[in-house]
This record gives C-alpha cells, sequence and structure tokens, in this order.
C-alpha cells in the first residue's frame, strides 16, 4: 500500500479516528472551550498522546477550509491508503460486495455513500481519480467517522476495474434510468459491484456496457430520479435484506 496523509474536522471524525487507533499527529481544539464533547475528545487524544494544542477560531477555519468544523482540527499522520487488491483480499471468506461510483463530484454525497455502505457492511467504494469529488475533509466530515473505516480505493480507470472483478467471479451491475430490471427483481445474494453514476449525468456509455446488467429503481411519482447516496441506501438495503432471507 501507498501512503497518505490528511486533515479532518468536526466531532464525530476526530472521535471515530481515535477511537479506530488512526495514527494522528496534531489535534487543536477551540482555545477556551470546555465542555462535555470537548472534554471526551480531549481524553482519547491523551490516552493515544496525541498532541494537544489550542486555536483562535480563524486559525482552525483556516486548516479546515471551512467554519463548520465544530472547534476541532486534526492531522492524521501517513496511513496506508487501500488498493483494490487489499479490498479483494480482506473480502476472501466471506460474500462481499462493493460499490462503484462514476463521477460523483459532490463531497457531501461521497461522504453520505460512505457512510451508508459501512452501516450495511459493504466491503468498500470505488471511485475515478479524474473527473469526480476526492477524499477530502468535507467527505470525511460528512461521512460521519465511516471513512476511518471502510476501504475507499482511488483508481486511474474504472472499465479495467470492472474487467479484473469480473475475472475475480464478481456480477457487476448498474444502477441507471436506462435500466429495463428493477432492483428488487435482481438476486444480490453472489458476490457483487454496483455501479452508479454522478449526479445528473448517469453511468458513462463505456461503463455501463462492461455491466452484466443495468437495473432501475421504480419512479412512482413526477420526478425521474433520485440523489445519489439515496439510491446507494436503497440498493445497499436491499443486499441486506436479500442476503437475511437466504441464512
Amino acid at each position: 500500500m501507498s501512503k497518505k496523509s490528511s486533515v479532518i474536522y468536526g466531532v464525530n471524525p476526530i472521535k471515530e479516528s481515535l477511537l479506530a487507533d488512526h495514527p494522528m499527529s496534531k489535534l487543536y481544539l477551540l482555545q477556551n472551550r470546555r465542555d462535555q464533547t470537548i472534554d471526551v475528545v480531549r481524553k482519547l487524544a491523551l490516552q493515544r498522546e496525541v498532541r494537544i494544542l489550542p486555536a483562535s477560531r480563524e486559525k482552525l477555519d483556516q486548516m479546515a477550509q471551512t467554519t463548520k468544523h465544530q472547534g476541532m482540527v486534526a492531522f492524521l499522520r501517513a496511513t496506508p491508503v487501500h488498493t483494490l487488491q487489499s479490498i479483494l483480499e480482506n473480502a476472501q471468506g466471506k460474500t462481499p460486495f462493493l460499490f462503484l461510483l462514476d463521477g460523483v463530484e459532490d463531497p457531501r454525497n461521497l461522504g453520505a455513500i460512505i457512510r451508508t455502505v459501512d452501516a450495511a457492511g459493504g466491503d468498500g467504494v470505488i471511485i475515478p481519480a479524474r473527473r469526480a469529488t476526492g477524499l477530502t475533509a468535507t467527505v470525511a466530515k460528512t461521512s460521519a467517522g465511516a471513512l476511518a473505516h471502510l476501504p475507499v480505493v482511488q483508481v486511474g480507470n474504472l472499465s479495467p476495474v470492472i474487467d479484473h472483478l469480473k475475472k475475480e467471479g464478481y456480477w457487476v451491475v448498474g444502477l441507471d434510468v436506462v435500466g429495463q430490471t428493477s432492483y428488487s427483481d435482481y438476486d444480490f445474494t453472489g458476490p457483487v459491484a454496483i455501479v452508479l453514476g454522478g449526479e445528473g449525468k448517469g453511468i458513462r456509455k463505456k461503463v455501463l456496457e462492461r455491466c452484466d446488467a443495468v437495473l432501475s429503481l421504480p419512479m412512482r411519482g413526477q420526478v425521474q430520479s433520485l440523489n445519489v447516496a439515496v439510491a446507494v441506501g436503497i440498493v445497499a438495503y436491499e443486499v441486506i435484506r436479500q442476503r437475511s432471507l437466504k441464512e
């Protein structure tokens, strides 16, 4: 694995990183603020020998590049970056399910997706390195700490990833408005990788053509599509539902 350092902010992302024993080099807390939330995070940081420093609100704003840091910003030491191979190796011995995102540009959507996939027990999320949001501090905060637990991989091109997953025994299914089969009619009980497109664009043609099946979510009202994070949640819990019935 390669290594990458990062900055995170907000109560849940920092607390979850500490609980997961991610190597944290510095923790900046809003100066002169004492409350139960701050004290809990401070105690966890002290137990892990993290250097704690006071900071003004202006400095926190600058480090987080947002005002929505909840009075704390942390810097993580270089940590292992997940790869496709590491996800596949970790999924051995069980029936895995992954999500591939073809061009999700809103970091809040990506953070919400990571949170949902982790909650559903998914094995990872794969995103392209270009024409999509990366793993920013906003993504970490919106994930509510899930980014500290769920493997997320950035790849140069989704197409060869799909080909590799098929060779590894995965079924690759797209979720798109052009799908003729309802998601609820598909059998998700085997190893599966689910592909969704970006906001307003859907899955690109060259990616869609590589899918073994293309599914859709029934739209009963006037709108023709759902937010991508909502769509991920619906399908992720359909996977859980089907597998629980099979057990």
